[in-house]
């Protein structure tokens, strides 16, 4: 995973998978990433995960809470503002557990991060994501 930032669009994983998400006409990319986290009995990939992350800063953002990141970033903004997706409160409970096992022992991303001296602010980012789900 190439990655030259600690914010959730900042590795190519999540940067495909936003373009792929703006490239579509409805929620159904988020959901899937979202479920495949969730749903996951095993260990969770660290690609699953970053599209699981990103999915999260979509939802966060369709509520009108988006993070400082998502905020800034323009094609997300115009995408939200062309299709005004309903988001469901099941949708984002889901998306707050996706985070959950994202930051869980059995998270590939986890471990990456782990090795790194920036752990401490990502695992704050992720937070932060997961209190602008709940406003």
């Amino acid at each position: 995973m190439g990655a030259w930032g600690l914010g959730s669009f900042e590795n190519d994983e999540a940067a495909d998978f936003l373009a792929e998400v703006i490239g579509s006409g409805d929620l159904a990319l988020i959901r899937e990433a979202i479920d495949n986290v969730v749903t996951s009995t095993e260990f969770v990939e660290a690609p699953d995960a970053c599209r699981a992350i990103v999915a999260a800063e979509v939802v966060a953002a369709a509520l009108s809470r988006p993070t400082a990141e998502a905020s800034q970033h323009d094609g997300l903004s115009r995408w939200l503002a062309r299709i005004r997706p309903g988001i469901e409160p099941a949708l984002t409970l889901a998306a707050h557990d996706a985070l959950e096992r994202v930051l869980a022992p059995n998270s590939e991303l986890l471990e990456l991060w782990e090795d790194t001296e920036d752990l401490s602010e990502w695992k704050a980012l992720i937070s932060d994501l997961m209190q602008q789900l709940h406003g």
